[in-house]
Formats: C-alpha cells, sequence, structure tokens
C-alpha cells in the first residue's frame, strides 16, 4: 500500500473510506477524448489488473490498452499518466486515463475500474481529498468549483487569482493580525508582573482596531466579488412594445427573445450573461409591466417584479422621455438599484432635447448600443466602484458570514475593553471567536459540515 502524503490542519477527519476512487472527469456526450482517473491506495495494483502495460515510469505519458479484468478482451486504447504520492492532485497515488470520448468507450473504463477494487467517487470528492492531505486550502478548492462554472473571462480571472493563492494569503495575513491581539492579551492576562509591566490598554485597542479594519476591508470586496462570479443583474424594464425584446437581442447579438408587434409577447423573464471586458452582465428582458386582467401577463409582470427587486441596475426603456420617466418611477416600486433611462427606437424619434441623460438606441440599425454598454459600466463603478482586477476578495456567501462573524466579534471585543463591560480573560473570547471564523473560511479550522456546504455542488470527477 503506497503511503498518503502528510496531512493538512484539516486532517483531524477521516479521509474518507480510506478507498481507492475512480470516476470520469470529463463532460458526457460525444467528443474525441475523455478522461477516468483513480486516487487511493490501491491505484497500483488495479491499474496492474487494467493496464497492458503498466506504466513504468511516474508522471509520463504512457500508451497502453485497458482490458477486461475478468476475461482479458480490450476495451480501449488509451494514455495513461501514473503520479506517485504525495506528488499528485489529491495527495494520493492517482492514474488519469485518457480514453476515446463518446460514452461508451470511459464508461467501460470506469466499470472495468470498479470491477478491479475501486469504487464510484462521490461528487467533489477528489478535490475533498486534495484539501485533507493539505495539496490545497478551501478557498482554493472552492476556486477549482468557481473555475469550472465561470461564465466570464472577469469570473476566469477571479477563480484562477483565488485558486493561485491569492485570497489565502490576505485571509491568513489578517487572522495573524487577529493572533497578535490575542497574544497581547494572553502576556497581559498570563504574566502580569513581569518585568516589562501590563501591556498599554490602549496598545491593545489599537491593534485590535487596525485589525477591525483590515477584516473590514476585506469583508467590502463580498459585494463585488459576487457580482464578478454571478454578474452584474441588469433589467430591462419598461411598457410592453416598447423594443425591450428588441434591444435584448441586439446587445447579445442573436435572437434569444421573440419579438413580435403584439403587446406582451414576453410572458416570463428571459435571462443570458454578457460577457464584458470590466463586467459581466446578467440580462434580463422581462414582461411589460402594466395593468392587466390575463393570468398568465400577470404571472410574467410578477416575475418581472421579482427580478426588479434583485436589480444591480434597471434600464429603464421608452420611446419618450415621457414613457422613460413613467416606468422609472413604476420601477420605483420594487428596487432601489440605480436606473438607467434608454430611449429605443431612436431611430424614429427626431426630437431628443429632453431625454435628460438617457441614452438613445436603435436595434433596428445599431445606433446606441455601444455607448449604452459603455454607460451601463461607468454606472456600474460610480456604484461599486472599479473592478477588483487581481486584488484578492470574498465571492461566496461562506465568505462573507465568516468575515461578519470575525468583524462582529472584533467589534464586541472592543466595546467589552472600551467600556471595561467585561474582565480583560472573558473579552478575550472574542478574539478567539475571529480568528477561528477566519480560520475556517480557509480551514485552518474546520468542521465537516463545512466541508460538506463546499462540495456538495461539486461535479463527479472532480
Amino acid at each position: 500500500m503506497t503511503n498518503v502524503g502528510p496531512a493538512s490542519p484539516l486532517a483531524t477527519s477521516v479521509l474518507g473510506d480510506g478507498r481507492t476512487i475512480a470516476a470520469i472527469g470529463t463532460a458526457p456526450g460525444r467528443g474525441a477524448l475523455a478522461i477516468v482517473r483513480l486516487s487511493g491506495p490501491d491505484v497500483s495494483t488495479i491499474a496492474d489488473r487494467l493496464l497492458r502495460p503498466f506504466p513504468g515510469v511516474p508522471r509520463q505519458a504512457t500508451r497502453a490498452r485497458i482490458v477486461d479484468p475478468n476475461d482479458g478482451s480490450v476495451l480501449d486504447d488509451v494514455i495513461v499518466t501514473y503520479f506517485v504520492a504525495p506528488a499528485s492532485f489529491t495527495g494520493e497515488d492517482l492514474l488519469e486515463i485518457t480514453t476515446h470520448g463518446g460514452y461508451r468507450a470511459p464508461m467501460s473504463v470506469l466499470a472495468a475500474a470498479i470491477q478491479a477494487g475501486a469504487r464510484q467517487a462521490e461528487p467533489g470528492e477528489f478535490t475533498r481529498r486534495a484539501v485533507l492531505n493539505g495539496k490545497l486550502d478551501l478557498l482554493q478548492a472552492e476556486a477549482i468549483g468557481d473555475l469550472i462554472e465561470a461564465r466570464s473571462g472577469a469570473a476566469q480571472r477571479l477563480a484562477l487569482h483565488q485558486l493561485d493563492g491569492g485570497l489565502s494569503e490576505r485571509v491568513l495575513a489578517l487572522r495573524q493580525r487577529i493572533l497578535q491581539v490575542e497574544a497581547l492579551l494572553a502576556y497581559d492576562i498570563d504574566f502580569p508582573e513581569e518585568d516589562d509591566g501590563p501591556i498599554p490598554r490602549e496598545r491593545v485597542l489599537q491593534a485590535a482596531h487596525s485589525a477591525l479594519d483590515d477584516v473590514r476591508g476585506l469583508l467590502a470586496t463580498a459585494e463585488l466579488g459576487a457580482m464578478i462570479l454571478n454578474g452584474a443583474l441588469i433589467v430591462l424594464a419598461g411598457a410592453p412594445n416598447v423594443g425591450k425584446s428588441s434591444l435584448f437581442n441586439a446587445l447579445l447579438g442573436e435572437a434569444r427573445a421573440i419579438v413580435t408587434e403584439i403587446p406582451g409577447t414576453t410572458r416570463d423573464a428571459i435571462e443570458a450573461v454578457f460577457d464584458r471586458p470590466q463586467w459581466p452582465l446578467r440580462l434580463v428582458d422581462t414582461a411589460g409591466l402594466r395593468e392587466t386582467t390575463d393570468p398568465l401577463e400577470q404571472l410574467g409582470i410578477e416575475t418581472s417584479a421579482r427580478y426588479l427587486s434583485r436589480a444591480t441596475l434597471v434600464l429603464a426603456c421608452g420611446e419618450s422621455a415621457e414613457r422613460i420617466a413613467t416606468v422609472t418611477r413604476h420601477v420605483r416600486a420594487y428596487t432601489g438599484a440605480p436606473v438607467l433611462g434608454v430611449l429605443t427606437k431612436a431611430d424614429l424619434v427626431a426630437e431628443r432635447s429632453q431625454l435628460d441623460r438617457a441614452v438613445p438606441v436603435s436595434a433596428r440599425t445599431g445606433e446606441g448600443l455601444g455607448t449604452l454598454l459603455d454607460a451601463i459600466d461607468a454606472r456600474l463603478a460610480a456604484e461599486h466602484g472599479e473592478p477588483p482586477g487581481n486584488d484578492p476578495g470574498l465571492t461566496r456567501a461562506r465568505h462573507r458570514a465568516a468575515a461578519t462573524t470575525a468583524v462582529d466579534e472584533l467589534e464586541a471585543f472592543i466595546d467589552a475593553l472600551a467600556t471595561n463591560a467585561l474582565p480583560m480573560s472573558i473579552a478575550a473570547i472574542h478574539v478567539r471567536h475571529a480568528a477561528d471564523a477566519l480560520g475556517e473560511l480557509i480551514g485552518v479550522v474546520h468542521t465537516d459540515d463545512v466541508l460538506d456546504v463546499v462540495f456538495n455542488q461539486f461535479c463527479v470527477g472532480k
């Protein structure tokens, strides 16, 4: 049996059931190639039953045949690469088998691996083992999921930076700042009679305030990070038949929404991600806002209201300045998001002097589409700051919750110390909880429940 690499501080729980796992690591369907992965202590034994020949040199791609472990019949002609623990993604012995694509070839290879002694991997189990074996921390593991799910260049860059350890380094540095506050408290509590005397309260408060400011700065990145990851929600709102669907299609460059001359055509919201250099935009074409007795249309309007309540920016679409003003007043009942006026069908409007900063566009001629996109970027930057670029920031609800806990605990400590509400030894508990919150974020301290939250949305084979 091959020895597993050195465990991280996370490995206080059992590394699964200790068995070798196997899964297809590529999406199902027609394709040139597919990858089947195995990881665990019995990889070499299983590979010896499946491969002709067994790869003699680790980390070197080798051509081989996969055979059925029961009757020796050939299943596929493959390329295999063998990684010896701990120098692998999971920290265990790892085998990657590149098969021909499609359904049958990779499935038959996976079935043969299971017959030879492996078991089907759970979703995210390869990455989970990498975390438990100290190859990745939790933030880097989440970055793998974010990279797989990325729908824009900005989300891809953010995930790669997090995978490279940028966010982990920032969180570790902040946790160290909090631990330094705890060290001052411990010295003052445990060694009050030392030659240096007690630690001045002002020094402790200054260190705590400094750490609090830094953690608040980290927490402030959560909104921007979520916007980059998921896209800024841009809702097109307006009365029926004002050209929202035509504008939606023109911005995307393809006919995603049905466009007709019949008012109320859009019965439901239609959503698409538009990859912009600065901000990924989640464009949503919604049902026209008006009074109606049609129950189906009313359902569409209710869906529009739900999107408006979550909007990052609303495009108030109308054929005149008066229509734009009317829809702007209407959407204010559903959202506090900023509103940008858009004069649709600008090719039919001669008089534009009363537009008041609304952007004139024409889906038919293409007039103003680039100007509208630039205006969206500018409004997002004005409301939320510039995109984070390469600066590491929080992206998930779990990140926000942990940073919020750290902020709350440090604020409680500072308040208790400043008002003498609690003895120093009791107030110090807040500092410990703040450090633990950041430790849980990166995985220095953890529970199995936290791991389950991180990996429950991963795909099988990753």
